[in-house]
């Protein structure tokens, strides 16, 4: 169900602002992301989850809300992001 190290290390990557960015709203919504398309498959199986569900409301909420402070602060990024995750279709 979570997103292995392997895997967290590639996003981490991908979305870094510099060397060693592990902090950054980039980098938590992407990890953030990855963990919701995880539990989303899970949940697609094993429908009477709900601990698994109330999990995935929380992170929904957390990147809801790294999304919103990345809106405020430049929204210019924001948009990159959401282009590159493929968020807000």
């Amino acid at each position: 169900m979570a997103v292995s190290q392997t895997e967290k290390n590639e996003i981490i990557a991908k979305f870094a602002r510099h060397e060693g960015d592990t902090g950054s709203p980039e980098v938590q919504i992407a990890v953030l992301t990855a963990d919701i398309k995880n539990l989303n498959a899970h949940l697609g199986v094993h429908k009477k989850d709900h601990h698994s569900y109330v999990g995935l409301m929380k992170k929904i909420g957390q990147r809801r809300n790294l999304l919103r402070y990345l809106r405020n602060k430049d929204v210019q990024r924001y948009r990159d992001l959401i282009k590159a995750l493929g968020l807000r279709r």
